[in-house]
């Protein structure tokens, strides 16, 4: 039961709020008389919630001059204070919005660019790191108020475009100056790690693996600036560097080790932050995108603050059975699970923040806590989420985030608990300043009383009032008897009401009134005939039993239970696969595509993940796994060569024309399905390479294919690192369409000479080096990630895959090759490689080609399915590739057209896609066939590998059973039973309004391929 407010309520608002700002600011001049009301306010008979779990059931807290003086019980009231009387009413520390853009000018839609900032700005308009949020802040009062409304007292403003944005900074949001508003300046640099293809192709970077590529290339440009700069001015008697003000601003961040708050879209784009971070030694907060419930140890365990948004999935589109078959799994799980992210955090002990970014409409902030709430969230930790966790994380928590002696005045006064679902937030405090935000009633009779109406005889009955205070709705209740009020209205302390009496006894509406105070209603009313009675009431005792009921319900939230998988959705193991301490293939046939060749009914022994023994007789050990190869038969795990599975965010970085500088490394994806689909198929490891949109693209990455690892965990370790280059069409973007006409090279001349340009510039570069003397005073040459890469294949440390088709040009990059000195690795898709075969052999160069692919285009006219025997025949080293994730399901099958066309020998085949892409990547010593201290990646297979006929039953990696098909068999079960639960939940889901309502794809566009 509420109690009324002081006298004169109204009035006291309207004239302090008006003398209540902060003062002028320090060297501002005060024009006419100045402004000096002592700025002390007490804000008596208050609940304080100094802190979560810490709470004053009846207290004072005491600002003076913007400054909380004291706070707490028995807290003496200054004789100079204004009072405040908040009777019934809580006060909480001020909010803080750890991740805003407000008062930023509003981007183009999907734009990251940005106009250079005044001096001189990095060659990409994406990397701004002099940019400073405070600078462009301009907040409108609308802005500011509609933070305001929601208890928030301060902001960090993030700059909203780029890619390294610039710095943030913590306002407070009161209405006074700018310069009496800022918390502090220049908090964190700001990155971002989203990414989704926009379609163009000439804009750098277009792809995750550029936009990564460039914030390490940028940190690195900084660094020297840094350096360049401090030997210049220590000698001048030098060529002086560039003046850049980005550099400048980025290596300051670096020097002052200032945080750096990257904005991620997925939680395999945060564990990508965090490699970055790391690799630079920087200090990570992470703004995240509700998915971190996926990696809640790794986050906890690191000690990473991740700020959350509050913007849940909306309910899948299912309102048929077709609909239904495109739900994924993965995506089902997700909307479920989404709303516990924040409980799930706090089970493992993560820190986070709640930020309002993301959400389309601000004020759904507190039904989306309460929805984690329900999902186990505490109290407790939400009210932490938006106070103190914030407040330390911002370095502030000397001034904000709780109610202490000598923390800045930021309060928040509301009418009950702050996640309550009628609560409503009164006042707002900033530095002193009061702002109101709901209007506070003269009295508030919303309750259950306990009535005594003589119209209705001498018997108690029940007065119920709720509704909001603007609007009222109650019942009277006599016996069992339930009548609606008709109407109900407040004015000041006067209530009117009035109810129809027919169903108690009296014929036509009874219209009552009385005065509220305290505890008691007290006043006439009037009988249908005009006879007037008397009539009281108090509060019911009930009250207390409901607020204890409530109490109950909202401590009885379902705590949410998360059963993490390997990768998330379909297919994914519930724990990675163990490895077995020895493991005995018994009475197989196995092709070891070694010296041995093929073996009929032999054993395999593994030990820790490696063979150690092939052939017949072998003794198993106690603890062995045992697999029957009785009719089965055994191969070494298949190798792709030219593979784009698993690399994330596109496969081609198109802009520019020469890209050694980013790494399908950094985008790899354990969770893609078709690393699934292709253990199927027995494959084992592939080679993920950059697209064919440049003569010279990115650098590729050897991998296993750990189903449900991290990306950077599906790495083979110590293989020699590889690049792809590409020749033909589609670098001199023939087929680009009309208006790709413009970016050098346009012919087939052209390719030629921009490889060689940039393998002298490499060369430069080395001796540019070689000749710098690293002493005190000496500019040292900038590193140069492209070209480091480049000089890398000159010294023979890193090999070349080369997309290429004519052979023409297979020539042509051979002989640049020797012109350099160096050996090309393997030519890829080589389609006339068939015409230069002893060409290919004399120089050592390997070839990857397609089976039987010819004709789609015009420059594979004269492809023929022989080409891969053919040059096996003169001793060039053959592999057969996929270039497609579909087609890498089937690589045994691949093999065997190998025997179809141009009769090669079944074991020399299967190494076409065993030993073969071994050797071509260098990891032959380890892979690639079943010889003892050979890594234990292995395929049972029910029948011949090389028949359309057999499938594969199991696939090892290192040792662990990453396919089985029995297994595979029941998780086809669980994923129908657990999409059919999951359907039916989002089909009884009360929250419809989010239906019908598809969600924006993330374009994950995956170019070059084969074309």
């Amino acid at each position: 039961m509420r109690v009324p407010l002081s006298v004169g309520w109204t009035a006291l608002v309207l004239s302090v709020s008006a003398i209540t700002s902060i003062a002028h600011a320090q060297t501002t001049p005060i024009e006419g008389i100045r402004e000096n009301t002592p700025r002390v306010h007490a804000l008596t008979h208050i609940r304080i919630v100094a802190a979560p779990g810490r709470v004053t059931e009846d207290g004072t807290v005491v600002v003076r001059d913007g400054i909380i003086e004291s706070a707490g019980s028995g807290v003496t009231i200054p004789r100079d204070a204004r009072v405040w009387d908040y009777s019934g009413m809580t006060v909480y520390a001020g909010l803080i919005e750890p991740y805003s853009h407000i008062g930023l000018k509003k981007a183009e839609k999907d734009d990251e660019k940005q106009e250079a900032a005044n001096g001189t700005g990095y060659w990409n308009d994406r990397v701004t790191p002099e940019r400073a949020a405070l600078e462009q802040f301009s907040a409108s009062t609308k802005d500011l108020e509609a933070l305001r409304e929601l208890g928030f007292t301060s902001a960090l403003v993030v700059p909203d475009r780029g890619i390294i944005q610039g710095t943030s900074a913590l306002i407070a949001l009161g209405d006074t100056d700018l310069e009496e508003r800022v918390i502090r300046d220049r908090v964190s640099l700001c990155m971002s790690m989203e990414f989704s293809w926009s379609g163009s192709r000439d804009d750098y970077p277009n792809s995750l693996m550029g936009r990564i590529a460039l914030i390490r290339q940028a940190m690195l440009d900084a660094q020297w600036y840094g350096e360049a700069t401090a030997a210049y001015a220590a000698n001048p008697a030098q060529d002086q560097p560039e003046t850049n003000d980005a550099l400048a601003a980025l290596h300051e961040s670096i020097v002052n080790k200032r945080p750096v708050l990257m904005s991620v879209d997925n939680e395999r784009n945060l564990s990508r932050a965090r490699r970055v971070a790391d690799e630079f030694g920087m200090t990570i907060w992470v703004r995240g995108s509700g998915d971190e419930y996926r990696m809640a140890d790794a986050l906890a365990a690191a000690r990473i603050p991740v700020i959350i948004p509050l913007e849940f999935p909306k309910t899948p589109e299912i309102d048929s059975p077709e609909d239904a078959l495109s739900a994924s799994l993965a995506t089902l799980e997700h909307w479920d699970a989404a709303p516990a992210n924040a409980y799930l955090l706090e089970k493992a002990g993560a820190r986070f923040a709640f930020t309002t970014n993301k959400l389309k409409k601000s004020k759904d902030l507190y039904e989306r806590i309460r929805k984690a709430m329900d999902r186990g969230l505490s109290s407790n930790t939400a009210l932490a989420a938006l106070t103190t966790t914030p407040a330390t994380m911002l370095g502030v928590g000397d001034q904000l985030g709780t109610i202490d002696r000598g923390k800045r005045a930021h309060l928040v006064v509301t009418d009950g608990d702050l996640f309550a679902k009628k609560t409503k937030i009164i006042d707002v405090w900033i530095d002193g300043a009061v702002h109101e935000i709901n209007k506070r009633p003269e009295v508030d009779p919303r309750g259950t009383w306990q009535a005594t109406i003589a119209a209705l005889g001498d018997a108690a009955v029940e007065l119920k009032i709720d509704g909001e205070i603007d609007k009222l709705s109650g019942s009277i209740k006599r016996d069992t008897t339930t009548v609606k009020l008709k109407k109900i209205a407040i004015d000041y302390r006067r209530m009117a009401l009035s109810f129809k009496g027919n169903d108690l006894g009296i014929d036509g509406v009874i219209q009552m009134s009385c005065r509220v105070t305290g505890d008691r209603l007290a006043g006439r009313g009037t009988k249908p005939g005009g006879a007037t009675f008397g009539w009281e009431a108090v509060p019911a005792k009930a009250d207390a039993d409901s607020a204890e009921e409530e109490d109950e319900e909202r401590s009885a939230a379902e705590q949410y239970a998360y059963a993490p998988s390997y990768p998330p959705g379909a297919y994914g193991f519930e724990t990675p696969p163990e490895r077995p301490k020895h493991v005995l293939v018994r009475g197989a046939t196995i092709w070891t595509s070694g010296p041995d060749g093929k073996l009929e009914n032999a054993d395999m022994l593994v030990t820790d993940g490696k063979i150690v023994r092939v052939g017949r007789g072998i003794e198993a050990p106690s603890d062995a796994v045992i697999i029957d190869g009785g009719g089965r038969h055994v191969t070494a795990g298949l190798i792709d060569a030219h593979s784009h599975t698993a690399a994330e965010g596109s496969v081609n970085e198109t802009a520019q024309a020469v890209t050694a500088e980013v790494r399908i490394g950094d985008v790899l994806d354990g969770s893609d399905i078709s690393v699934y689909r292709e253990l199927a198929g027995g494959l084992t490891i592939a080679n993920v390479l950059h697209g064919s949109a440049n003569p010279i693209g990115g650098q590729n990455a050897v991998i296993k294919l750990r189903w449900g690892s991290p990306g950077n965990e599906l790495l083979m370790a110590n293989v020699m690192p590889g690049i792809k280059f590409a020749l033909g069409e589609n670098v001199k973007q023939s087929n680009w369409g009309d208006k790709f006409s413009s970016r050098y090279p346009q012919t087939r001349m052209g390719v030629e000479q921009i490889i060689r340009d940039r393998f002298n510039a490499a060369l430069d570069y080395e001796r540019e080096w070689n000749s710098y003397k690293k002493k005190k005073g000496v500019i040292p040459p900038r590193r140069d990630l492209e070209l480091e890469a480049l000089l890398e294949i000159i010294r023979g440390e890193r090999m070349v895959h080369c997309h290429s088709y004519r052979q023409d040009e297979i020539l042509m990059l051979i002989r640049i090759a020797e012109d350099f000195g160096f050996q090309m690795g393997t030519f890829q898709h080589v389609l006339e490689g068939y015409k230069v075969a002893e060409a290919l052999a004399a120089h050592g160069a390997h070839a990857s080609t397609f089976s039987d692919w010819w004709a789609y285009k015009f420059e594979v006219y004269d492809a023929i399915p022989y080409n891969g025997a053919l040059m096996h025949d003169v001793g060039v080293v053959v592999s057969f590739n996929s270039d497609s994730d579909e087609l890498a399901r089937r690589m045994n099958l691949e093999a065997a057209k190998a025997v179809k066309y141009g009769g090669v020998n079944e074991t020399e085949a299967l190494k076409f896609v065993t030993l073969n892409p071994a050797i071509q990547m260098h990891i032959d010593d380890r892979v690639g066939s079943l010889e003892k201290g050979k890594d234990a990646d292995f395929v049972v297979w029910s029948g011949h590998p090389l028949s359309t006929y057999s499938k594969c039953e199991q696939t090892w990696i290192d040792g662990r059973k990453y396919f089985d098909v029995d297994r595979d068999a029941q998780m086809r079960t669980h994923i129908a039973a657990e999409r059919a639960r999951l359907i039916q939940k989002v089909l009884n889901d009360d929250g419809k309004k989010n239906r019908g309502m598809k969600s924006k794809k993330t374009a994950t566009t995956r170019e070059g391929g084969q074309s």
